[in-house]
């Protein structure tokens, strides 16, 4: 649009002197179109807003309707371009914060109370003062095996590759998660230079594909992993199972969106579709991936090493439990996605059906580990569509110890939701390889927004939870959150799911009725 804006320019300007050269009176079209082009070349080298950034002139019709009135606004906030519904007030609650807004709103609650599944916190007669809550609290991540343990926000930048999102995308995540001192996860597209030169914490997503660690055939490469693993801002590893918008289903990067950077930092041939594999070839048993484990361990010096997963079949989930206690190998960290959850485009039917919803299933994880007597080894990481602080008090109270956020970020670095990621035409630069369209994500003004949502989310809830008289994450329980099932019947989290006793699952005589089947099911030795 840079170009066809220029080419009106000299179009506008070329006509104009033909007409003033017949006739004089033919200049005054200067001050129609002169402050047109000028306001055009003002949106060319700004850097706040990206679509006037990309789009001259034409990128200010967007903010012209939504400045119309609160009715227009509220439909940018509430539906994506396809008129689909959005949560309105998450939405909001992310612009807002990121542009450090007020996120104020008169006259009570927008939400309908009575509705089943409305939910809320049980605030306390003793709650604390915020100056008694520690604003940005660390949890540490690093089982009895792990020699380098991290200590890690409550709230960071969920799994996103290099070549799915722009450089200038990618090096906002980094800057801002320096800043805020977050970590920023690579996705499963590897290791790149934008994930290190700009200081952020950085956990290393690990798929099927083996990005930035293979050989020539795909393959898992130690060496290529080694020599990686140990750089500084590598704090974590990760080996990624699947992920919410489309488990058990391959990546895909199409070959549009391949550069011949992209293919040198995924070790790949440049030219086709970038396919992950649906399954990993380094390890095929639960015990296997214990020996991976302790290979990853060693090879990064002894950071955390865990897994991520989008639950499906339960029994192979306590398989890998199985697994842990049969070779005394502990995960340090396991992160749930939701099926919810997932940025990434994805085939409809894997987005809406496949997949455990990301409350069940860190109850279900939470539930394993208690049982299996691994939940003092193991944290639980969890993401899909957490973007307030109400979202990450959720999963605190179902068991997770700190939360992951892909959408909020993208929103927070100026996605409109334009559907077009896999298209390599994202309008603000975000999801897109296209040169043109990612200069207009200025790294320096949009890190500074995804430190700021960050920041006033994790403030969030840590107000939250000293209204309900918490101190710290680690103490919130099952019983801080309530949950309306019927329009007359509310119950606890607690009460909705019941934990398990210690360490009832080592041995079959305790294990809880619902879980026995899968239980039994389950073995060390397979999936």
């Amino acid at each position: 649009m840079r170009k066809i804006f220029l080419l009106f320019t000299l179009t506008s300007l070329s006509v104009i002197a033909l007409l003033t050269y017949i006739d004089r009176k033919s200049a005054l079209l200067l001050l129609l179109f002169g402050p047109l082009i000028l306001m055009g070349f003002y949106d060319m080298y700004q850097s706040k807003k990206t679509i006037r950034r990309n789009f001259p002139l034409l990128g200010r019709l967007r903010y012209v309707l939504e400045s119309i009135g609160p009715e227009m606004r509220q439909y940018f906030i509430e539906t994506d371009l396809e008129g689909k519904p959005f949560n309105r007030l998450q939405r909001s609650l992310i612009y807002q914060r990121s542009k450090k807004e007020t996120d104020t709103n008169p006259f009570g609650t927008q939400l309908d109370v009575y509705h089943e599944g409305y939910e809320w916190i049980n605030h306390s007669i003793r709650a604390l003062p915020f100056s008694q809550v520690n604003e940005n609290p660390r949890v540490r991540i690093g089982s009895a095996q792990c020699t380098q343990p991290y200590e890690a926000s409550i709230y960071n930048i969920s799994a996103m590759s290099y070549g799915s999102l722009s450089k200038n995308a990618i090096i906002a995540l980094n800057k801002g998660a320096k800043m805020g001192k977050f970590y920023h996860n690579t996705g499963e597209g590897g290791l790149s230079p934008y994930h290190l030169e700009n200081g952020g914490d950085v956990v290393w997503n690990i798929g099927t594909g083996y990005f930035s660690c293979r050989d020539g055939e795909g393959n898992f490469s130690y060496d290529e992993y080694a020599k990686r693993a140990v750089l500084d801002k590598v704090k974590m590893i990760e080996i990624k199972f699947s992920q919410g918008a489309k488990p058990g289903h391959g990546g895909i990067l199409p070959k549009e969106k391949v550069t011949d950077e992209i293919a040198a930092i995924r070790i790949v041939a440049k030219g086709k579709d970038i396919v992950s594999p649906p399954f990993h070839s380094a390890f095929s048993t639960p015990l296997e991936l214990m020996d991976f484990i302790q290979l990853l361990r060693k090879g990064s010096g002894g950071k955390p090493i865990g897994i991520k997963i989008c639950i499906g079949n339960k029994s192979e989930f306590i398989a890998i439990c199985k697994a842990m206690v049969q070779t005394k190998t502990y995960l340090d960290f396991i992160t749930v996605d939701g099926g919810e959850g997932g940025t990434g485009a994805a085939p409809q039917e894997y987005s809406d059906h496949v997949g455990m919803p990301l409350r069940d299933a860190v109850a279900f994880v939470y539930d394993c580990l208690v049982g299996f007597n691994l939940k003092e080894q193991t944290k639980i990481i969890c993401s899909g569509k957490v973007v307030t602080g109400f979202d990450i008090i959720k999963s605190l109270s179902i068991g997770a110890d700190l939360c992951n956020s892909a959408r909020g970020m993208m929103f927070a670095l100026g996605c409109i939701q334009a559907l077009e990621c896999h298209k390599n035409t994202c309008p603000t630069g975000v999801a897109t390889q296209d040169p043109e369209l990612v200069k207009g994500l200025v790294p320096e003004e949009k890190s500074v927004r995804v430190a700021r949502f960050q920041h006033e989310t994790v403030k969030s809830a840590m107000e939250l939870m000293a209204s309900a008289g918490i101190a710290h994450p680690d103490d919130v329980g099952r019983d801080v959150v309530s949950m309306r099932t019927d329009r007359t019947t509310i119950k606890t989290y607690a009460q909705t799911y019941p934990e398990p006793t210690v360490g009832c699952m080592l041995e079959g005589h305790s294990v809880p009725t619902e879980m026995f089947y899968f239980w039994k099911k389950a073995s060390a030795e397979r999936f």
